[in-house]
């Protein structure tokens, strides 16, 4: 009889995870004078920049793709960053309820998320209100939330979802809007290099935890 053949390893099963436990120190996972959160980072572009551009930040990234929470991960510590910048590979709707202490997080960043566009995916899109109100919990007093897309759609949902949170207020160029006209942290997502080279308009919001 014939063996089956015996499937590839997967490259990807030692992919950083958070420690076990019901609860995590984010404080614990990364050095900085403070932390900073981005979810979704994917290849890392905008993770490299921040940590190369703000030498006092301790840097979270949540990847739900392994490959790219390994890739990235490997990158930062092979470019002498591992200590304070950390990429894991986790489900942030989920990691993030594990996080300790509250009001732990000076930013939390959102770069170009949710690229599905059917009905049937609006229960993947990551904005809604267990984010939001992980986000307000993680938070220090003051802290920030920046999101961005190149999709006017989305940052009107994204705007209004934000818009009917009373745990945060618009913090943006202009009074009582989130929009910015231009991106105060010094780096950028590889979609937002890309937006930028085509010409085509990034909607940036920022909002500061009431």
């Amino acid at each position: 009889m014939t063996k089956p053949p015996t499937p590839p390893p997967n490259r990807y099963e030692h992919a950083p995870h958070l420690p076990e436990g019901d609860t995590v120190d984010v404080r614990s996972l990364v050095s900085g004078d403070w932390i900073e959160l981005e979810i979704g980072p994917g290849r890392g572009g905008f993770l490299m920049e921040r940590a190369l551009a703000e030498p006092r930040a301790g840097l979270v990234g949540f990847e739900v793709k392994r490959k790219w929470a390994t890739i990235v991960d490997g990158r930062l510590k092979k470019a002498g960053l591992g200590s304070r910048a950390r990429v894991y590979a986790e489900d942030a709707l989920f990691a993030m309820p594990r996080l300790a202490p509250s009001s732990s997080v000076r930013v939390v960043y959102l770069h170009f998320p949710d690229p599905w566009w059917k009905k049937r995916h609006r229960k993947r899109l990551v904005m809604g209100d267990v984010f939001l109100d992980q986000v307000a919990r993680l938070l220090e007093p003051d802290g920030q939330l920046f999101v961005q897309t190149d999709v006017e759609e989305r940052a009107e949902q994204y705007e209004e979802a934000i818009a009917n949170s009373a745990q945060f207020e618009p913090f943006g160029d202009a009074s009582g809007s989130p929009r910015l006209a231009e991106n105060p942290f010094g780096a950028r997502s590889p979609r937002e290099h890309r937006a930028i080279a085509d010409g085509l308009p990034v909607h940036r919001m920022l909002y500061r935890k009431r």
